[in-house]
């Protein structure tokens, strides 16, 4: 299989603010590929001239940037003029996924289930406005940059106060936010390979939700896979999952992450183009439990390529 590779670059790190995750993944994934005698080199756009990278010989990228100018259509968009094949989504699903707000309409637009929710935009936004936002989104509100990923800059709010604290945190990651009414239950995620779901993981925090620090640095979060669904319960999800990924115009490999309320309603967060590939990441998680290693997952990431 090695030789049908070529010269892969593959890409981690970056500028982002998921900057030292995706050197954590870069790693795990340029490791598991030299391991198996392919011809795999790292590239860091933060410091590498990726200009080059045609006339340096490479065949196709494997990416594993994470967050802005990586997993937003931005170094999809420059591979594709180089005419070099990559893994993951296109441009244009790529920057759809990078964005919350563009996400959310879309599926609400298909009926798919998402939360309820308000866009705003950090040049037009009249904080004198928190007390009715929060009554219109039941009272407790999630805040999220729309263009961040890993948690980053995310706040659970109950109070105006709150609520204005958290908008002045998020606006310093991104011009828009994103107000999510609040889901009372369990979270879910369901990592797609080849556009089919693996195993469904239920992740487990004493954290308020599944924060960074749950992510990333907790070794008290459990992950539970399987993840304690009857049959009829994981087709639902998982069939949710797909037609998730399908409708934002994803493929190859991915992530649709989910919560479940108290009366068993699933509710759909986001999709995650380039997931995480560190030890702790889901989806070598997922594909373990459904009997693929991490060398053989990101061979099978890799071949998307071919």
């Amino acid at each position: 299989m090695a030789i049908d590779f070529g010269k892969v670059a593959v890409l981690f790190g970056g500028n982002s603010a998921e900057r030292e995750v995706s050197l954590r993944s870069g790693t795990a994934v340029l490791n598991a590929l030299i391991a198996q005698g392919v011809n795999a080199h790292a590239i860091d756009p933060k410091f590498d001239d990726i200009s080059q990278i045609k006339v340096q010989g490479f065949d196709r990228a494997f990416i594993v940037l994470h967050g802005r100018g990586g997993e937003d259509g931005t170094i999809q968009g420059f591979l594709e003029t180089l005419e070099i094949p990559y893994t993951g989504s296109d441009v244009p699903s790529s920057a759809i996924g990078m964005d919350k707000a563009k996400t959310k309409q879309i599926w609400q637009s298909c009926q798919l289930p998402t939360a309820a929710y308000q866009i705003l935009s950090k040049d037009s936004f009249d904080m004198s406005y928190t007390e009715n936002i929060l009554k219109s989104l039941s009272g407790t509100v999630m805040v999220k940059p729309v263009h961040e990923g890993s948690s980053i800059g995310m706040a659970k709010v109950e109070t105006t106060v709150q609520l204005t604290d958290a908008l002045q945190e998020a606006f310093k990651f991104d011009h828009k936010v994103l107000l999510e009414s609040w889901i009372t239950g369990d979270e879910f995620t369901v990592s797609m390979l080849d556009g089919k779901a693996l195993p469904a993981i239920s992740m487990k925090t004493d954290n308020t939700f599944y924060d960074y620090q749950a992510k990333y640095q907790s070794t008290e979060t459990k992950y539970l896979c399987p993840c304690g669904l009857n049959d009829i319960e994981l087709e639902e999800l998982n069939r949710l999952a797909e037609e998730a990924f399908e409708t934002i115009g994803c493929e190859g490999w991915g992530r649709v992450d989910f919560m479940r309320d108290s009366d068993k309603k699933w509710w759909l967060l986001e999709v995650n183009t380039v997931p995480g590939m560190t030890e702790t990441s889901l989806v070598p998680k997922a594909a373990k439990v459904a009997g693929i290693n991490f060398e053989q997952l990101v061979l099978k990431i890799l071949m998307q390529t071919l």
